[in-house]
């Protein structure tokens, strides 16, 4: 909101005498709600909220909300693909059920998930985050078949969805927000005009997008056409929708978004916020509660506009508002995603609120079981993405067998996590392994424990991001608290070397002790350092990284070959042969894990041939381009 009206909201707040340190809580027309003690219980106090519930999704989520079901009194319906049979979340349901093979990945087809919940009598279906959760049309689909969906309701998810809406919406309710176009932008030529009206640097955005998809950012006028070809591309595949906007791109600006709760009696609660901004490629890795070094005022400032949108839609269950945050103090509206989030648990770990109880029960018709005095935060709490990603070459997905699998616990250490030896990394999916969340008294005790735990945590088989999460944590930038979303940019210093090739150990800098692991029905020596470092099998399991073929071997020979440093699929050609480059210089796209990766020209030269179209299958190693 203006300062002008949030001064006299607060001013309304201060008068009746309900304004609370911390979080905030709303009726209809903005009125603080006083909260009944008989809504005031613990949410495993009540019957069941539903009979059955089926989880849409896979992985650490899926395990995630059936853990909380088990809680509540709630079987469990799994859905999984192919090859999934004896998956984690597969195993931890009281039923599963396959999803018809089909065009594209199962867990986005949303007419196989609604029949299979119908025929498995579940009365509600969680989506987790991913895949279908942020689908308007599925969650219609399942309240047309009599399915409780545990989300908000489709109208907001397609408000907040329509990035170009969600931004007009925002500035309707008072939410500050980036400058940037007042609609889609059709042409390359349209985009270079407004940007040469408003300054460089530009971010180009899916208007369908969210969590780094579809996101691009153009410092100067020749970088314009590749960032709007490439933020259109990445939005069509993964949104079905092209369509891009403009914003003005806040130079090193911190990422902290509010965590709300809402339910269908009137009340919106703000769980106080997280800060994000150690990013890779516009996607978290670091995220905690509460955002260090805030003053008050800023923390009711994204508390007080965070509740106004979710107001200005008619939100219900939980979602999180986003804001960037200006080195000036400035607040500006990032985006509204309408599920939970990955970074959950650091809310959770603070404020002793299980959020994913919350949202079933408020999508059976619940209040709250809390009032905005019970999220006061006690503590700190960070949270690490391990993910199957080789920090030393540009965080590029690393799919394959872990074949050893090792968590850390003790004092104030969760991991959520759906991961087990033997487990495999698809590349179907996305790379995360595992989350490390922990808690402590204060942030530097979070810090300390949170390190202590990474040097306990094991991961064999595949280049993980553990080494990476340590290398920060020791920062001085970040032990200050002041990183920024240029924080990797700016400090390359914490990236680690890059893994070696699988079957190549590196070679060991502490002693090593050697176990026998059962993988895939073969028998895998594999190699942990008494540090805990990640383990790395002597042999590379059947799911490991790939050598160049033949060809592209005697290509490499005279330095002519640019090789793929991932397996996937390769999106979009930008070179064509006979074309001049320049080291640096994009000449294709890869996709791999849900993440696109742009390979640069390794140097100057002319493009002699190409080895892959858009729509090959690349494995690490294999020549894409020869640069004469």
């Amino acid at each position: 909101m203006p300062r002008r009206r949030l001064a006299e909201h607060r001013a309304r707040c201060d008068d009746r005498g309900t304004r609370p340190a911390v979080g905030w809580g709303h009726g209809p027309n903005t009125a603080p709600i006083r909260y009944h003690a008989a809504a005031m219980t613990t949410p495993t106090a009540a019957s069941p909220p539903f009979a059955r519930l089926l989880v849409a999704n896979r992985g650490e989520i899926a395990v995630r909300v059936i853990r909380a079901c088990r809680e509540l009194g709630v079987a469990t319906v799994a859905v999984y693909g192919e090859g999934e049979e004896n998956a984690v979340h597969v195993r931890a349901a009281d039923d599963a059920h396959r999803i018809p093979p089909g065009p594209g990945l199962p867990y986005l087809d949303g007419d196989a998930i609604v029949a299979i919940a119908g025929r498995a009598g579940a009365a509600a279906v969680h989506p987790g985050y991913g895949f279908l959760a942020e689908n308007a049309p599925f969650a219609e689909a399942c309240a047309a078949a009599g399915l409780a969906f545990v989300g908000p309701p489709a109208a907001a998810i397609r408000a907040m969805g329509d990035k170009v809406a969600a931004r007009r919406i925002a500035a309707a309710a008072g939410v500050p927000i980036v400058p940037g176009t007042e609609g889609p932008v059709a042409s390359v030529e349209e985009a270079r005009a407004w940007a040469g009206r408003h300054g460089y640097p530009v971010a180009v955005k899916a208007a369908g997008g969210g969590g780094g998809r579809g996101f691009r950012v153009a410092r100067d006028e020749g970088e314009l056409t590749d960032a709007f070809v490439g933020a259109a591309g990445e939005a069509a595949r993964f949104f079905a929708d092209p369509t891009v906007y403009l914003e003005r791109y806040l130079e090193r600006p911190r990422h902290v978004e509010v965590q709300l709760m809402a339910d269908d009696h009137g009340a919106i609660v703000a769980l106080g916020e997280r800060d994000c901004s150690v990013q890779r490629r516009h996607q978290k890795l670091i995220e905690e509660a509460p955002a260090p070094g805030l003053p008050a005022e800023t923390r009711r400032t994204l508390a007080e506009a965070a509740i106004a949108l979710a107001r200005a839609v008619g939100y219900r269950n939980a979602g999180t508002v986003e804001f960037l945050l200006a080195a000036d103090g400035r607040v500006a509206f990032l985006e509204m995603n309408t599920r939970i989030q990955v970074e959950h648990p650091v809310t959770e770990a603070v404020t002793g609120i299980d959020l994913v109880k919350e949202q079933i029960l408020v999508a059976a018709g619940r209040p709250l079981s809390f009032g905005p005095a019970d999220v006061a935060p006690r503590g700190h709490a960070l949270e690490c993405r391990i993910n199957a990603e080789d920090a030393g070459r540009d965080f590029a997905p690393a799919p394959g067998l872990v074949a050893g699998y090792r968590e850390p616990g003790g004092f104030g250490v969760r991991v959520d996590s759906a991961m087990e030896p033997g487990g495999a990394v698809l590349p179907a999916y996305d790379s995360l392994i595992a989350k490390l969340i922990v808690w402590g008294r204060d942030r530097d005790e979070a810090v300390a424990r949170t390190r202590r735990a990474l040097a306990d945590f094991a991961v064999g088989g595949v280049p993980t991001t553990i080494p990476f999460h340590r290398a920060v944590l020791d920062h001085p930038v970040f032990r200050a608290g002041a990183a920024t979303t240029a924080f990797l940019a700016e400090h390359p210093e914490v990236l680690p070397p890059p893994a070696p090739p699988a079957g190549e150990a590196a070679e060991p800098s502490a002693p090593m002790r050697e176990v026998i692991a059962e993988v895939d029905g073969r028998r895998v020596v594999v190699r942990l350092p008494a540090s805990g470092e990640s383990p790395t099998p002597r042999r590379p399991p059947r799911l490991g990284r790939a050598r160049a073929d033949r060809d592209g071997a005697a290509a490499a020979a005279d330095g002519r070959a640019l090789a793929s440093p991932v397996q996937g699929t390769v999106v979009r050609i930008a070179v064509a042969v006979g074309q001049a480059v320049t080291r640096g210089e994009t000449v294709c796209v890869v996709e791999a894990m849900k993440m696109e990766n742009e390979l640069p020209a390794h140097r100057d030269g002319t493009i002699a041939a190409l080895r892959v179209g858009a729509g090959d299958a690349v494995k690490v190693g294999d020549v894409v381009v020869e640069i004469g």
